[in-house]
């Protein structure tokens, strides 16, 4: 008989003042990254964190220039490291270890001193350094420096000298290969980052390794830079104070839209682009309406729009601490203590009315001085209604047919939370992680529904290969019945805005047919929803060509020199490669569409000349695009003459 005495209950852990910890502001940064730069990532991205950091620190010197102190930054750049030099005022060398260590420091509290600012307040510089292998800051005023020198965030060095630099900051810093695992930084990048700076900050020269950029004419030239077509009309420029705006059309599908916030780039948009894209489609549908008795739709009034909007406001909020998307409603908001020790929050104007009011007077104002543009204007939205109607028309007789005949049903398996839908309190991140896996048949759909997180991951299963929407008429492919299950399940038949999923991937086989189909899918979002592509929502889903495993340990090999690793590391390995989706478990799939997910964003630039793009890979020149397919395709490569 057991008694009591004869029980031992497990200890018990003691919760008391020895379990609390205090992390100092770098530790902190560095156990917490994500909080601070959203992601690490290696470089091969233009969100990954180190350009986060990098715009962090040229976010500082653009403000000081938009105080009216210094008229150049030069950025230096090689793969590892960055520099950036400014010729303003200096840091005060009593504050400067403090304003890159310590958060919650520094001048852009002082809205006297930086009134719109786009660094975000006293925390972009210090993260910069706790993410750093080796952080240097340097103070020039008045003929002397001060100077620090951090490693991985702990200062190790600083001192005061006598120096013959011309008043300004400079910081050297590079990023911790520890945390960012085989990075690089990218020129690209950095070189389309400084452009747009140029852009919204008139008079400012940037330059990055020796090359300059400047512009005159703001946003103007950011809009004419990047036009890749003849516009119908010459662009419309407007500029009021704290707002600058740009608008023509061309020929090309969609909307080609550029948005800014205190210089930032909001490549998501946010409230400032809604409220752009609701005022440009008001104003021009009342002046039709009431000059010439036309009643437009938004949609068509706003087909092959390019533009550009850029607003200044006070203590911007965004969505993330990337910065891509404005979630401010109102231009500013204060926070006001009363007499009796309450507080009311004093607000501004919102931006949606803000901008309402400047495009609705302006761009009717221009409308009537510049009255060559209206007839063109007007036959543009006609043309845009008139191919809409008929596109619906055609979709609609293929809905009603699929109703009354056994047609294919592509089943989309759906997920539980989605994007730009209202969300449960919690579930936020779901939603932001929320995706949809385009596949190849019936067999890799089932793979992938099986091993997929039903919460934020949906999968849908094309039939075959889809329409060549490079070559068909727009008719044709909007009587194709795969392409309108696909953009019923994206949610975007009547505005991209709507769109259902934040990533949008497209699953194929890394085989002839498996590209192909890759390269009709990305073709159908080049034409037809190209800022889908510009907002960085469309991936390829990279899978793993080789299994390397012994009797203890399974990896997955992407290329030739990661299972080669492999097979050097695991004694007695074997080689199993993969042909096809369809040849990977459920199990495996879970490795490989989880936190190891391998995506490769598809990237186009404003500059690019999309629809030259499309005809070169898919159009008639077949041989030109199977010699790229074969350049390109990995498995061909890789696995000739490869001994399993």
């Amino acid at each position: 008989m057991t008694t009591e005495k004869d029980i031992t209950l497990p200890e018990q852990e003691i919760y008391d003042e020895s379990k609390v910890r205090h992390l100092e502001d770098m530790d902190h940064i560095r156990l917490r990254p994500g909080m601070y730069i959203g992601k690490l990532g290696n470089g091969e991205k233009e969100d990954d964190g180190i350009y986060v950091l990098l715009k962090e620190i040229i976010d500082n010197a653009i403000d000081e220039f938009t105080m009216g102190h210094g008229k150049v930054i030069k950025v230096t750049l090689d793969e590892k490291t960055a520099s950036v030099r400014d010729f303003g005022r200096g840091v005060p060398f009593g504050s400067l270890i403090d304003v890159f260590s310590k958060l919650n420091t520094g001048a852009k509290y002082d809205d006297a001193v930086f009134k719109k600012s786009v660094g975000l307040n006293g925390v972009g510089a210090k993260a910069a350094n706790a993410l750093s292998e080796e952080f240097y800051a340097e103070s020039y005023r008045d003929g002397k420096s001060f100077y620090a020198l951090f490693r991985k965030g702990k200062l190790v060095e600083s001192g005061e000298r006598e120096t013959g630099e011309r008043n300004g900051t400079y910081v050297r810093f590079t990023p911790d290969p520890l945390l960012f695992v085989g990075y690089h930084f990218r020129r690209d990048f950095v070189e389309v980052m400084l452009k747009n700076y140029s852009y919204l900050k008139k008079g400012l020269t940037l330059n990055l390794n020796g090359e300059s950029f400047k512009s005159e004419n703001g946003l103007l030239d950011l809009v004419n830079d990047s036009l890749n077509e003849t516009p119908l009309y010459e662009p419309i420029h407007l500029i009021g104070e704290d707002i600058e705006v740009v608008i023509t059309h061309g020929h090309a599908y969609g909307e080609n839209i550029s948005s800014f916030v205190n210089g930032q780039n909001t490549r998501e948009g946010g409230t400032h682009l809604a409220a752009f894209r609701e005022a440009v489609a008001k104003c021009l549908k009342e002046f039709y309406k009431n000059n010439y008795k036309k009643d437009f739709a938004p949609e068509d009034i706003r087909q092959s729009i390019i533009g550009a909007v850029s607003i200044q406001i006070q203590e911007p909020v965004f969505e993330s601490q990337t910065k891509v998307k404005l979630g401010s409603p109102y231009l500013w908001q204060k926070e006001i203590r009363n007499p009796d020790g309450t507080t009311t929050l004093d607000k501004g104007p919102t931006v949606r009315s803000f901008i309402n009011d400047f495009v609705g007077r302006q761009l009717d104002d221009y409308l009537h001085i510049h009255k060559e543009i209206v007839p063109v204007l007007m036959n543009k939205i006609l043309d845009s209604e008139a191919q809409r109607k008929e596109i619906q028309s055609i979709q609609k007789q293929s809905r009603e047919r699929n109703k009354t005949t056994s047609t294919y049903n592509p089943k989309l398996r759906d997920c539980q939370y989605h994007y730009n839908e209202k969300t449960p309190k919690g579930k936020e991140e779901l939603a932001e992680k929320s995706s949809i896996f385009i596949t190849e048949g019936d067999s890799a759909s089932g793979t992938i529904t099986q091993a997929r997180d039903s919460g934020f991951q949906a999968v849908f299963s094309l039939r075959g290969k889809p329409i060549n929407c490079v070559k068909e008429s727009p008719k044709k492919v909007a009587g194709n019945d795969e392409l309108n299950y696909l953009i019923s399940a994206l949610g975007i038949e009547n505005d991209n805005a709507n769109l259902r999923y934040n990533n949008v991937i497209i699953a194929t086989d890394a085989d002839d047919d498996g590209m192909h189909i890759r390269l009709l899918v990305v073709s159908f979002f080049l034409k037809y929803h190209p800022d889908l592509v510009r907002r960085g929502h469309i991936y390829i889903l990279q899978t793993p060509l080789f299994r390397v495993k012994n009797k203890k340990e399974v990896r997955y090999c992407y290329d030739q020199q990661e299972k080669n690793a492999a097979q050097s590391e695991l004694r007695d390995a074997k080689v199993t490669p993969f042909k096809g989706l369809g040849e990977i478990s459920a199990h495996e799939f879970s490795e490989f569409i989880g936190e190891n997910i391998r995506l490769d964003p598809i990237r186009i630039s404003d500059e690019e000349n999309i629809k030259g793009l499309m005809e070169f890979y898919m159009g008639d020149n077949t041989l030109d695009r199977q010699k790229f397919i074969r350049k390109n395709l990995r498995s061909e490569v890789e696995l000739d003459g490869v001994d399993f």
